[in-house]
């Protein structure tokens, strides 16, 4: 009885003296020392512990697309009673640029562009008189116009979402004209006339939303654009004003436009500069290693 109960004693403790033995002599060699040690930390990790890894995002650039349909009015003095000119064209390329302020913000951006679109105004009829108004003898005009804007952005990011918000200044060229009326003269009905203004200039905002599949991004959204520059000399009045009348209509136009834009560089993850600054850091930690020994 008393072989048995030794038989198994030796048997319960004989695992754990060799682990001991085992663990004893091999932390103290060098490769098998850190193999252990790596395990043994394995084993050790708080399998609670949730760990996040996050897709920053880079300082990366889009080149767009766009296309859009415009809606147009006039602020006018004296005012006038108008309802909204249509046009069904818009277009634009648009070169967007995001940056991180202080290095690390990465809300922040700037877009450039090229555009082509339309400007102009429709009368309404007075219901009490029954009478349209008519400037130059056009009751509806349209202005084919080309325009560059410069937009700072503010934009915040998801996965594959983003909500953006465009300000800025804007300038442009009058590139053609069209008046509509019984009493526009055939000379002047695609023509400008002397007092009519060629060049603008103005304001120029806007939202949207932007759905991302990198490397392409696509956008949606209105756009408020607000001349500075008057579409004829603003003291060019005709006899049925008198002097104290200041004459001016200064375009208000709503594009509303949707685009693809072009991912030129990584979004999110490691750049090509990412990776060579890691090289090079590799290679100079090297150097210092060597030098020490």
């Amino acid at each position: 009885m008393r072989k048995v109960l030794y038989i198994s004693l030796a048997a319960m403790l004989l695992p754990n003296l060799l682990f001991a033995q085992e663990a004893a002599g091999t932390f103290g060699s060098g490769f098998d020392d850190r193999q252990h040690r790596s395990n043994y930390a394995e084993l050790i990790i708080d399998t609670t512990t949730t760990v996040k890894t996050y897709n920053d995002i880079n300082d990366y650039s889009l080149i767009g697309i766009n296309y859009g349909v415009t809606l147009s009015s006039m602020s006018f003095n004296p005012s006038e009673k108008q309802s909204w000119h249509f046009s069904p064209v818009y277009v634009s390329v648009t070169y967007s640029k995001y940056l991180k302020m202080f290095g690390y913000i990465p809300y922040f951006g700037y877009k450039v562009g090229l555009a082509y679109g339309h400007e102009g105004f429709r009368f309404k009829e007075n219901s009490k008189t029954g009478a349209i108004t008519e400037i130059d003898g056009a009751s509806e005009l349209d202005i084919q116009v080309i325009e560059m804007p410069f937009l700072a952005q503010i934009h915040a990011d998801a996965t594959h979402f983003k909500v953006m918000a465009d300000f800025g200044l804007y300038a442009g060229y009058r590139l053609s004209i069209e008046r509509s009326g019984a009493h526009v003269p055939d000379k002047y009905r695609n023509n400008f006339m002397s007092h009519d203004r060629r060049f603008e200039y103005g304001l120029q905002g806007g939202l949207g939303i932007g759905f991302i599949f990198s490397p392409i991004e696509f956008h949606i959204g209105a756009q408020l654009r607000y001349s500075w520059s008057s579409i004829y000399t603003p003291d060019s009045s005709p006899s049925r004003y008198n002097q104290y009348f200041y004459r001016f209509a200064y375009p208000l136009d709503i594009n509303i436009v949707a685009g693809i834009h072009f991912q030129l560089t990584k979004r999110t993850g490691r750049t090509t500069a990412d990776l060579k600054r890691e090289a090079r850091d590799i290679v100079e930690s090297g150097w210092e290693i060597n030098r020490n020994e």
